[in-house]
């Protein structure tokens, strides 16, 4: 019974004795390819300041702060690790790269003006003085063929005079008279009426004159278009000459709007496009247009590029001078290059762009011949493919690159990788992308500057930094900080591995001169502390040692 005991009391200390082992014996990482078995070493950093490296707790000899351990991770030159802790402090927000049609709101702003084409001049024909002006004053609305101006001249009387007398031979015109003698008193009677018609006549005043035979010295003008009366030029009692302006009329119907489009607009503008606008003095209510003309000059003040769109204005609530806020909705494709399916076939007018055909023509307005859709810029067919689009939140833009941050997928902890893409133009809420990215690839759209942030601490390649270099001014040279770059080769294989004041792991940045060989420091302040006593320290760099 005794030895039973014995053997138990053994076998207890056995298992004590191997548990009290493993929980002692300090953990190794396995050997390399080399055979050496690596240490794993712990290191302490400052929240505020990540330069202080050391190898224990304690306090940040910059401000104090307490230290907190650095995770120890083995990732790329362009990549970063964060713990799920700090994915949700930062926070990060990623979104898929995919392929898809974005509709893309252009967006401008402009005043509504007269339709220039619809502007009329009401003038005189003949030289005279103005007995009455039956429009006094401006704004009110005529319409086509009202009477406006009551003018005496007297240069009418012998050009009447001529009709009667035309008209009085043909009608004694013996009836034997030949062909050709009867062809020429029509063609003088012709000739008479067409003179009082460029006077300025009407067809039926000229006819009342000739069939009373009576002339009169006073000539009434009448409205060429309905509209509003906008100028007046003359008053009643003033003499006119040929061609002097009495009024001026504008046909309100139709109107121009006048749009500024920003230079960086202008690849989605296509003339023919379908505009949409609002005014102040209608909200909720949306207007529609066409843009028929772009600018082809640009304005050198406000970088932008004038359009004009016309639009239909049939209850006259479109006033001249209105502010109005446009937009154009375009879809582009995987090239960035708007297409417009409907207008596939189409024959548009160059100068008048509502007048579209299904066929080669002339325009009912002008009589210009009808040019295809595609020679005015429309894309029609051929690569309909979506584009590869990210949203705009994602790059981060120094003007000559772009960077985004992809989530590296299928590893443990939170890894984002920064990669440099080609961009094509903006979408609205998304950038078209050319190259540099995967459809399904998990992009950063909200924290991006941060991560980018911490590359730049650690001197990685960033989106102001691209290779990663830290490049020092001319003062921090003088004062003896220093690039890893600048460091030659002789001297990057020097023994000294730890700061000699803490103790902690050196920046090759942060270095002096003394005694004609560096000394490198963990962050400024040991190597303040170096530098006012020297010898204290020399003990512990190995560089010193014989």
């Amino acid at each position: 019974m005794k030895n039973f005991k014995i053997v138990i009391l053994l076998i207890a200390v056995s298992i004590a004795g191997y548990l009290l082992k493993g929980i002692f014996t300090t953990h190794k990482h396995p050997p390399d390819s080399t055979g050496v078995v690596k240490q794993q070493t712990e290191i302490w950093t400052c929240s505020m300041h990540p330069q202080i490296r050391q190898p224990k707790p304690g306090k940040c000899p910059i401000c104090g702060m307490n230290l907190i351990p650095v995770i120890q991770t083995q990732v790329g030159q362009r990549q970063i690790r964060f713990t799920e802790e700090a994915i949700k402090l930062m926070e990060v927000e990623t979104s898929s790269v995919e392929r898809k049609f974005v509709d893309v709101r252009v967006n401008m702003v402009g005043k509504v003006d007269y339709d220039e084409s619809r502007i009329k001049e009401i003038s005189a024909w003949v030289p005279g003085r103005i007995d009455r002006l039956y429009v006094d004053f401006t704004g009110i609305k005529v319409t086509k063929g009202d009477h406006m101006v009551y003018l005496y001249s007297p240069q009418l009387l012998s050009a009447q005079a001529e009709l009667i007398q035309a008209e009085k031979s043909l009608r004694d015109l013996k009836p034997g008279a030949t062909e050709l003698v009867k062809n020429s008193f029509i063609t003088t009677v012709e000739a008479a009426r067409e003179k009082l018609r460029l006077l300025g006549l009407t067809k039926e005043q000229i006819d009342s004159i000739a069939a009373t035979g009576k002339v009169t010295d006073h000539l009434t003008i009448y409205a060429p278009i309905g509209g509003i009366v906008i100028a007046k030029h003359a008053n009643a009692g003033d003499y006119v000459e040929t061609g002097q302006k009495i009024y001026t009329l504008a046909d309100l119907s139709k109107v121009w709007v006048k749009l500024d489009a920003y230079e960086s607009d202008l690849s989605w503008i296509r003339y023919g496009q379908q505009v949409e606008f609002t005014v102040e003095a209608y909200p909720g209510k949306v207007f529609k247009g066409t843009i028929s003309f772009i600018d082809p000059i640009l304005d050198s003040t406000t970088r932008t590029v004038k359009l004009r769109v016309n639009s239909d204005n049939p209850n006259d609530e479109l006033k001249p001078q209105m502010f109005v806020r446009a937009v154009v909705h375009v879809k582009p494709n995987a090239e960035g290059i708007v297409i417009s399916p409907e207008m596939a076939g189409k024959w548009i007018c160059p100068m008048h762009p509502d007048v579209v055909k299904d066929r080669r023509s002339t325009c009912d307005i002008c009589a210009m011949d009808l040019v295809t859709a595609e020679s005015l810029g429309f894309v029609t067919s051929g690569a309909n493919e979506p584009p590869f689009v990210i949203p705009a939140s994602a790059p981060l833009i120094t003007g000559e690159r772009a960077v985004v941050y992809v989530k590296v997928p299928d590893v443990n902890v939170p890894t984002f990788e920064g990669r440099e893409v080609v961009l094509g133009p903006r979408a609205g809420d998304y950038y078209l992308v050319k190259s540099g990215l995967s459809e399904g690839e998990m992009v950063v759209t909200k924290g991006n500057f941060k991560i980018d942030a911490d590359l730049q601490i650690q001197a990685k390649p960033s989106m102001m930094n691209p290779e990663g270099e830290v490049v020092p001014s001319e003062h921090q040279h003088h004062q003896g900080q220093a690039s890893d770059a600048s460091v030659d080769k002789h001297e990057q294989t020097i023994e000294q591995t730890v700061c000699p004041v803490m103790g902690g792991e050196i920046n090759k940045a942060i270095f002096t001169e003394y005694k004609g060989k560096k000394v490198y420091f963990c962050c400024p302040a040991c190597k303040g502390k170096f530098e006012a006593n020297p010898e204290k320290y020399i003990d512990k760099l190995p560089q010193f040692k014989k």
